[in-house]
C-alpha cells in the first residue's frame, strides 16, 4: 500500500549537536539550570537545527484563512464577512500579526483557502479558493476528501516556499469566523470528551452563546463519531480548510527539518491532529503560549507541551507565537554569547 506524503517520517534530530549544546550550557558563567526552561529550549533547538549554537534569524509566518458552514447555527459573535475583511487588514498592515511580523522582520504570507462571501483579488494574498467555506457539519461532513487533500497540500506548499528562503522557524496562523467551534469539535473527538468540558467564548460569546455552541458541537459529534475511523476522517467531518492547512504545514515542517512554533488553541488542535496522523512530527513542535480558551490547556496536556508564555491571549492569527519569538532569540543569544567559566576566568563550582 503506497503511503501518502503526509505519512512520511520527520527528519531525525541531531543528538551530537544536542550533546554539545548541553555540555556548553554546563560551562557558561551561571549556576547549572539557573535559566530554567530557556536552557532545555536552546538544547532542543540545537538538536533540531543540527548545530551546537542555534539561531533564529529567518522567521516565516503563514496565515491560512477559510470560512465555516457551522456559522449558520449561530455559534459566532461576528458575521462571516469578517474573514474576508481581515484578509484585507492583514495585507494592509493593520492586523496584530501584521504589526508583529513587521517588528520581527519576519516574512508574512496570507493564503485564502475559501471565504464564504465573494472576495476581490487582493495583492499579497494567495487565493486558492478550495470552496466557499466548509459545509455545515450538522448536515454532513465539513468538506470533501478532495478539499481536505488540497488544504493539506496548501499547508505543505507554504512550508516549501518558506524553506526556499532559509526559514529557521515556521509560525502558522489562522483566520476564520467559526473556527473555534470546528477546533473544539475536533478536540472533543481527539480527547474523547463532551463539548461542555472544552468549549469557550471564541470571539466573545456570552454564557448563553457558549452553552448553545456546546449543544451544536455535541450534536455534530453524535452525527459523525460512529463514522470516524481516524484523525483524517475527523478532519473531513469537522475541520476548516485553514485547520487542515495548518496540519499539512506542521507535517511538512517535520519532514523538511524546520522548527515550528505553535500558536494558540486552534493551532494546538491542528498540532495534536498532526501528531495523531504522524507521531514523528511531535519533536519539531515548540509551543508558544497557553491561551484563554478553556480547551487549550487540555490540548497542551495531551501534547505534553510546555508553553513559553501565559498571557491570557485568545486572538489567534499566530500572534501569540510571534510574541514568543524574541524569547527564542534571547535564549539563543544567551547560549551563544555568554562566556564560559574558562573564558571569563571565573571559578567554576567544585567538581
Amino acid at each position: 500500500m503506497m503511503l501518502q506524503w503526509w505519512q512520511g517520517p520527520g527528519q531525525p534530530l541531531d543528538h551530537v549537536a544536542r550533546n554539545k549544546a548541553q555540555a556548553r550550557q554546563l560551562q557558561l558563567t551561571k549556576p547549572a539550570g539557573s535559566l530554567g526552561q530557556l536552557e532545555s529550549l536552546v538544547i532542543q533547538l540545537a538538536a533540531l537545527q543540527g548545530r551546537e549554537r542555534p539561531r533564529i534569524e529567518h522567521v516565516a509566518i503563514s496565515i491560512f484563512a477559510g470560512d465555516h458552514g457551522i456559522v449558520a447555527e449561530g455559534v459566532s459573535a461576528f458575521p462571516q464577512a469578517v474573514t474576508g475583511q481581515m484578509l484585507r487588514n492583514f495585507v494592509a498592515g493593520g492586523a496584530a500579526i501584521s504589526v508583529l511580523a513587521k517588528q520581527l522582520g519576519a516574512a508574512l504570507e496570507v493564503t485564502d483557502l475559501g471565504t464564504a462571501l465573494p472576495l476581490e483579488l487582493l495583492p499579497g494574498v494567495r487565493h486558492l479558493h478550495i470552496g466557499a467555506g466548509t459545509q455545515n457539519f450538522l448536515q454532513g461532513p465539513a468538506m470533501t476528501s478532495a478539499q481536505m487533500i488540497a488544504s493539506l497540500e496548501a499547508g505543505r506548499d507554504s512550508v516549501l516556499r518558506a524553506q526556499s528562503k532559509d526559514c529557521e522557524l515556521f509560525i502558522g496562523g489562522e483566520m476564520g469566523i467559526g473556527n473555534t467551534t470546528a477546533a473544539t469539535a475536533l478536540a472533543c473527538w481527539l480527547l474523547d470528551c463532551p463539548a461542555a468540558e472544552l468549549v469557550g467564548p471564541g470571539t466573545g460569546l456570552n454564557a448563553a452563546g457558549v452553552a448553545h455552541k456546546a449543544r451544536v458541537i455535541d450534536a455534530g459529534l453524535t452525527l459523525h463519531c460512529a463514522l470516524i475511523n481516524g484523525p483524517m476522517d475527523a478532519l473531513r467531518a469537522f475541520g476548516g480548510f485553514e485547520i487542515v492547512g495548518l496540519v499539512g504545514a506542521y507535517l511538512a515542517c517535520a519532514q523538511h527539518g524546520i522548527t515550528v512554533l505553535v500558536d494558540g488553541f486552534i493551532c494546538s488542535v491542528a498540532a495534536l491532529l498532526a501528531v495523531r496522523v504522524n507521531p514523528s512530527c511531535r519533536e519539531w513542535l515548540l509551543f508558544a503560549h497557553c491561551g484563554a480558551e478553556p480547551g487549550h490547556q487540555r490540548v497542551l496536556l495531551a501534547l505534553q507541551a510546555e508553553p513559553l508564555l501565559d498571557l491570557g491571549l485568545r486572538l489567534g492569527e499566530g500572534s501569540g507565537a510571534a510574541l514568543a519569538v524574541p524569547l527564542l532569540k534571547l535564549a539563543c543569544s544567551l547560549h551563544n554569547d555568554m562566556a564560559t567559566f574558562a573564558e571569563a576566568a571565573v571559578a567554576d563550582r567544585p567538581a
